[in-house]
């Protein structure tokens, strides 16, 4: 029997942004095979780390419908729709059916192991400073309205066995000519190693997860026969402002933390985000697996990440 048919059956990652090519890159490296589906093709070739592509429009129940004949997933990751909380702010009623429709064509698909769709912090207000599995619900905005509601009509309508997985603000390496708005970190340290100014809310908190972690558990809730709840959290294991996360990645860097300007959460792009996006969890441990996963502080993969970007 191969590697890839021992490791379990095809995957197929819906979206091939951050956190989707992260995911199926890990996949891949565990012997899956993997399809990852997206508008566009992805900036990071797949098939460099073994894995596959195929054009989808998610919002469309016809394409869902032709891709999974085409790949024949055994399981199936979902990491599609509008992520920018910003532009979900802007753009409710377009945020709401991208997450929306994607959620409910895989949601009706027979016979998998597991679907598994990424959710989000931002399904909460932000009052508490630290939410678990069974914190009430409140979106602070209409990009957590939007998952929120995925979330529902995942757990509603599988009829395969489903997990909603909330992540909390997920960091790792990008390039700086990435073409698009960069994730915290990878935003921070460019701007630091020229450095610029890093504005920054002294107001806002979150448990940062570094995607390869975030990956990593996704590939534990996808092995085949894994007993796995239907609503999980995954929030790294500090809480930390952003002002002081920025710090911390400035002297990962080597930079000055000077440069670091603390602000008020409303002055900027963060103003729609909940003062806490703090996720902890009182059913992660349980995963089968999930004890060799040591979630990473920011502290020890800040000094991790700085030589990807040309530190450390």
């Amino acid at each position: 029997m191969g590697a890839r048919t021992a490791a379990g059956g095809p995957v197929l990652v819906v979206g091939s942004g951050f956190v989707g090519t992260e995911t199926a890159r890990r996949l891949a490296g565990e012997g899956r095979a993997v399809t990852l589906a997206s508008r566009g093709r992805p900036a990071s070739p797949p098939e460099a780390y073994g894995a596959g592509w195929t054009a989808l429009d998610a919002t469309d129940p016809a394409a869902c419908a032709r891709v999974v004949a085409e790949v024949r997933p055994r399981a199936v990751v979902l990491v599609h729709g509008p992520s920018d909380v910003t532009w979900c702010e802007a753009h409710p009623v377009e945020a709401a059916r991208a997450h929306a429709a994607a959620t409910a064509s895989f949601a009706a698909l027979p016979g998998l192991d597991r679907l598994v769709m990424i959710s989000t912090d931002n399904v909460f207000d932000g009052v508490a400073p630290v939410c678990v599995e069974e914190s009430p619900t409140a979106p602070a905005n209409a990009y957590g309205a939007a998952k929120l509601r995925a979330e529902e009509l995942l757990l509603a309508r599988a009829v395969s066995p489903a997990t909603a997985l909330r992540v909390s603000l997920v960091y790792g390496h990008e390039p700086a000519d990435a073409g698009k708005w960069l994730n915290f970190f990878a935003s921070c340290a460019h701007r630091l190693l020229r450095g610029e100014p890093v504005e920054a809310p002294d107001d806002q908190w979150t448990t940062p997860v570094p995607v390869a972690d975030v990956a990593a558990v996704t590939a534990l809730l996808l092995r085949p026969g894994a007993a796995v709840p239907e609503l999980l959290h995954l929030g790294g294991p500090e809480r930390v402002s952003r002002a002081g996360w920025a710090r911390e990645i400035a002297r990962a860097l080597g930079a000055p933390e000077e440069l670091v300007r603390p602000v008020p959460r409303a002055s900027g792009r963060y103003a729609s985000r909940p003062e806490n996006t703090c996720l902890a969890s009182t059913r992660l441990g349980a995963v089968p697996g999930m004890e060799a996963v040591a979630l990473r502080g920011v502290a020890a993969a800040a000094r991790e990440l700085a030589g990807a970007f040309g530190r450390g």
